[in-house]
C-alpha cells in the first residue's frame, strides 16, 4: 500500500473513525432525543388524564346535585380515589424540574379542597340541609378552585409542550448533522449513514405516530366533553320546565296547600293557603293554633292535640278527607275545612316533614245544611196536612154541635157556660190546625196584586195598638209603585206574627223598623240557597234591636212548636206560619240575627203582575132556602151534621158516602140544585173528578167545595183555580148557610 494511499487510507480510516464516532455520538443523541419526546409524550398524557378524573368528578358531582341519583355519588367516589395517584405519578414524571413540581404540589391542595368541598355539597344534598348549602354556595369557593387547577394543569402542558417543540427541533438537526457528514465523508460509509437514516425515520414515523395518537385522543375526550356538557344543560332546561310548570300549577291551585317541617315551620304555601287559612311560609303552626278553636266535623267535639292533621301526618299517618270545623277566636265565621295529608321521608326513609291539603267546604257545608232543614220542614209539614183532615172533620161537628148547645141552653146558664168553654175550646183547635197548615202550606190562598207600600202603612196603623207605646215603629218604605202578587190577609197575618216577636224579644222597649224595597236575588244567591229561584222580588223587612238569636235557635226558629220563650207565653206556630205563607206564595224567608244586636227577618214575595186590585166586597149574610142539595161526605158524623145544619136552614138534601154513590145518583136522573162535596173522598175519584163527570151529564152545575187539608185537586201554585168556591172545615152555622146562598146565587159551575 502506497503511502499516499495509506495516507488516504488513513484519511479514510480516520474519517471513518471520525464518521464513526460522530455517527455513533449522533445516534446516541438521536435515541436520547426520542426518550425524552416519548417522556414528554407520557407526562402530556399523564396530565390529559388527570384533567379527565378531575372533570369527570365535577361531572358527577354536579350531576348528583341536579338529579340525587347514587350511581353520580358512585362515579365521584370513583373519580376522586384516582385523582391522588394521578397527581404523584406525575409529580414522579416531573420530578427533574422543581418549578414543576412546585406547580404541582401547589395543584394537588386546590384540587384536593375542590374536592373536598364537592363531596361536603353532596352530603348536604343528601341531608336536604338547605341551610347548609346555602352557606356553602354563597362562598362561591368551588368554582373559583376548580379554574385555578385547570389553569395550573394548562400551564404545565404547556411547558411540555415548549419542551416537546424543542426535543423534536434537535432531534431534527441532528439527523440533518449526521446527513450531512455521511454525504460529505464517503461512500464506504453510506450504508452506516442509510441505516442512520433508517433509524432516524423510524424513531421520527413513532414519535408522529405518537404525536397523532395523543391528539386523536385528546379530540375525542373534548367531544365527550361537550356531549356530556350538551346532555347537562337539555336536562337542566327540562328541569326548569318541569319546575316552572309545577309552581304554575301549585299557586293556582283553589285547595290551600302546606308544607311543614318536624318542628312544624311552613317551609312551603301558596295564595290559597294564605287566603283561606291565613298561612303562609315562615309561620309555626304551634303559634297558629292558639288563635282558633278547632273541632270534629259535628262542630261539637274539640280535636285533642293527637289528633290534629299536622301532629297525624309527622306520626307517619297519611289520610284522606278528614273533616274539621275551625272557629276562630277574632269572631269571623268559622270554616268548614276537608283535609289530605302525607309524610314526606329523606333518603334513608325518616319522617322528614308533611304536605297537607285543605279545601274549604263551608259554602257546601252550609248548602247542604239549609238543603236538610228545608226537606225537614217539608216532611213536617205533610205529616201535618195528613193530620189536619181528620181533625177538621170532627173539629166540624164538635163546632156545629156546640153552636147548638150553646143557643139551646139560654135557660140553662151553667150548662150554657160550659158548652161555651167546649165551643171555645174547639174554635182555639180549629185555629191551631189552620196555623198549622199555613206552616204546611196547605191553606187555599186568595192572592192578589197588592200594593206593598200602603199595606205596610195600614199594618203599622194596626201594629201600634197592639205592641204597645214602650215599642217604636218606623217605616222605611221604597219610593215608587210596587206591587206583589199575595194574599193580603195572610201578609197581616205574618206582619203581625213577626212584630208580636219582636215585641217579646224587646222586653224593655226597643224600635221596630218595616222596610221595603225591590230586590233581585241571583243565580249565586240562588245557588247558596237552594229553595230559591232567581229573579225579581219584593222584600219586606222586619227589623228589631232586642236580644236576637243564636245560631241553634235561628236553624229551628222556622219549625212548628219551637220557641225560646215561658209556658204559656207562646205556641212557637208564628214564625212557622210565615214560613208557610211566604213558600206557598213562590217566595224566600231569611233570618240574620246576633246576640245583643237584634234581628231582621226578610220575606222576599212575588212581584206583581199587575196594578194593585181592589179588595172584594163580603157577600151579606144570607138566610137558608128551599132549593135541593147533594151532599157527599165519607165522614157519616159530619155528613149527619151537614145534612142536619141544611135542614135546619130550610133545604132539602140528598147524601151520599163516596163519589161512586154520588155519580149513581147524578146519572140516575136525582134532581138537586147544588153540589156540595168534599175533596179527599173515597170511590176512586176525587171531589173535583166527581164535579167534572157531573158537569158532562148536567152542564152548569153548581159546586161547593168543602175540605179540612187542601190538595192539589182545585189548589195549583199555592192559590185556589178560577171560579173555585171553598169553604174550609172546620165552619159554623152561619158560615155554612153564607158559602151554600153564595154558591146558589153565584153560579159558581164545576168547569
Amino acid at each position: 500500500m502506497i503511502p499516499s494511499q495509506r495516507v488516504i487510507l488513513g484519511a479514510g480510516l480516520a474519517i471513518l473513525l471520525i464518521i464513526t464516532a460522530a455517527s455513533i455520538g449522533l445516534d446516541v443523541k438521536s435515541r436520547s432525543d426520542a426518550a425524552w419526546v416519548n417522556h414528554i409524550i407520557e407526562v402530556l398524557k399523564k396530565i390529559s388524564d388527570l384533567r379527565v378524573e378531575i372533570r369527570r368528578a365535577e361531572s358527577a358531582a354536579r350531576g348528583y346535585e341536579i338529579y340525587r341519583t347514587p350511581s353520580f355519588s358512585d362515579e365521584f367516589q370513583a373519580a376522586r380515589s384516582q385523582i391522588a395517584p394521578a397527581l404523584a405519578d406525575l409529580k414522579r414524571a416531573v420530578r427533574d424540574n422543581p418549578d414543576q413540581v412546585t406547580l404541582l404540589e401547589g395543584t394537588e391542595r386546590l384540587a384536593q379542597r375542590r374536592l373536598d368541598i364537592a363531596a361536603e355539597a353532596m352530603r348536604l344534598r343528601a341531608e336536604n340541609d338547605g341551610a347548609g348549602i346555602a352557606a356553602l354556595q354563597g362562598k362561591a369557593e368551588g368554582r373559583g378552585l376548580m379554574e385555578t387547577v385547570m389553569a395550573n394543569l394548562d400551564q404545565l402542558s404547556a411547558q411540555e409542550d415548549t419542551l416537546l417543540a424543542a426535543r423534536t427541533s434537535d432531534s431534527r438537526r441532528t439527523g440533518i448533522v449526521l446527513l450531512g457528514i455521511d454525504v460529505a465523508g464517503a461512500m464506504l460509509i453510506l450504508l452506516l449513514v442509510a441505516l442512520l437514516l433508517r433509524e432516524t425515520r423510524r424513531s421520527q414515523v413513532a414519535l408522529q405516530s405518537s404525536l397523532h395518537e395523543t391528539q386523536a385522543a385528546k379530540e375525542m375526550l373534548e367531544a365527550a366533553v361537550a356531549e356530556r356538557t350538551e346532555h347537562l344543560v337539555t336536562a337542566h332546561d327540562e328541569l326548569r320546565l318541569s319546575v316552572n310548570v309545577l309552581q304554575s300549577t301549585f299557586r293556582s291551585m283553589a285547595e290551600a296547600v302546606l308544607v311543614i317541617d318536624n318542628e312544624l315551620d311552613v317551609l312551603l304555601s301558596n295564595p290559597a293557603a294564605e287566603r283561606i287559612l291565613l298561612h303562609r311560609a315562615g309561620m309555626n303552626l304551634r303559634n297558629l293554633r292558639a288563635l282558633s278553636d278547632v273541632f270534629h266535623g259535628d262542630g261539637v267535639t274539640p280535636l285533642k292535640a293527637e289528633e290534629l292533621p299536622s301532629t297525624r301526618v309527622l306520626s307517619g299517618d297519611a289520610f284522606e278527607e278528614l273533616e274539621m270545623i275551625v272557629r276562630p277566636h277574632s269572631g269571623d265565621p268559622p270554616r268548614h275545612l276537608m283535609i289530605s295529608g302525607r309524610p314526606m321521608h329523606d333518603g334513608q326513609g325518616n319522617i322528614s316533614g308533611a304536605v297537607l291539603v285543605y279545601h274549604d267546604a263551608t259554602t257546601s257545608r252550609e248548602t247542604e245544611r239549609q238543603l236538610h232543614q228545608s226537606q225537614k220542614l217539608d216532611a213536617i209539614g205533610k205529616l201535618t196536612g195528613g193530620v189536619a183532615h181528620d181533625f177538621n172533620n170532627m173539629l166540624t161537628v164538635i163546632s156545629g154541635n156546640t153552636e147548638t148547645l150553646v143557643t139551646s141552653l139560654k135557660e140553662q146558664p151553667e150548662l150554657q157556660r160550659v158548652a161555651r168553654l167546649i165551643d171555645d175550646a174547639a174554635d182555639r183547635c180549629a185555629e191551631l190546625i189552620q196555623h198549622l197548615l199555613a206552616f204546611a202550606r196547605k191553606q187555599p190562598l186568595k192572592p192578589r196584586d197588592v200594593e206593598i207600600n200602603a199595606a205596610i202603612t195600614d199594618i203599622a196603623k194596626l201594629l201600634r195598638p197592639t205592641l204597645g207605646e214602650q215599642i217604636q215603629i218606623e217605616t222605611a218604605l221604597e219610593q215608587g209603585p210596587m206591587t206583589s202578587h199575595i194574599d193580603p190577609s195572610r201578609l197581616t197575618n205574618a206582619v203581625l206574627n213577626m212584630a208580636i216577636n219582636a215585641r217579646d224579644a224587646m222586653p224593655n222597649g226597643g224600635k221596630l223598623l218595616l222596610e221595603t224595597h225591590r230586590a233581585v236575588l241571583d243565580e249565586a244567591y240562588a245557588h247558596a240557597n237552594p229553595d230559591v229561584r232567581p229573579g225579581d222580588y219584593v222584600m219586606l223587612a222586619v227589623s228589631d234591636n232586642g236580644t236576637g238569636m243564636p245560631p241553634d235557635v235561628q236553624e229551628k226558629a222556622f219549625e212548628p212548636f219551637f220557641t225560646t220563650k215561658e209556658v204559656g207565653r207562646g205556641s212557637g206556630l208564628g214564625l212557622s206560619m210565615v214560613y208557610g205563607f211566604v213558600k206557598q206564595s213562590g217566595g224566600h224567608i231569611k233570618i240574620y240575627s246576633e246576640e245583643g244586636h237584634g234581628t231582621t227577618i226578610k220575606l222576599y214575595l212575588p212581584p206583581g203582575e199587575g196594578t194593585a186590585e181592589a179588595a172584594a166586597l163580603a157577600a151579606p149574610a144570607a138566610a137558608g132556602g128551599i132549593e135541593t142539595i147533594l151532599v157527599v161526605e165519607d165522614d157519616s158524623l159530619v155528613r149527619n151534621f151537614v145534612t142536619a145544619q141544611l135542614q135546619s136552614l130550610g133545604y132539602r138534601t140528598i147524601a151520599a158516602a163516596d163519589s161512586k154513590a154520588a155519580l149513581q145518583l147524578i146519572e140516575a136522573g136525582e134532581a138537586f140544585d147544588l153540589l156540595f162535596t168534599d175533596i179527599v173522598i173515597p170511590g176512586g175519584i176525587s171531589g173535583r173528578e166527581l164535579a167534572e163527570k157531573a158537569a158532562k151529564i148536567r152542564p152548569g152545575l153548581k159546586v161547593l167545595y168543602t175540605s179540612g187539608y187542601t190538595d192539589n185537586a182545585i189548589v195549583h201554585q199555592g192559590k185556589l183555580d178560577d171560579g173555585v168556591m171553598l169553604l174550609t172545615k172546620p165552619y159554623r152555622r152561619n158560615q155554612l148557610a153564607e158559602m151554600i146562598r153564595l154558591a146558589l146565587n153565584g153560579g159558581a159551575a164545576a168547569g
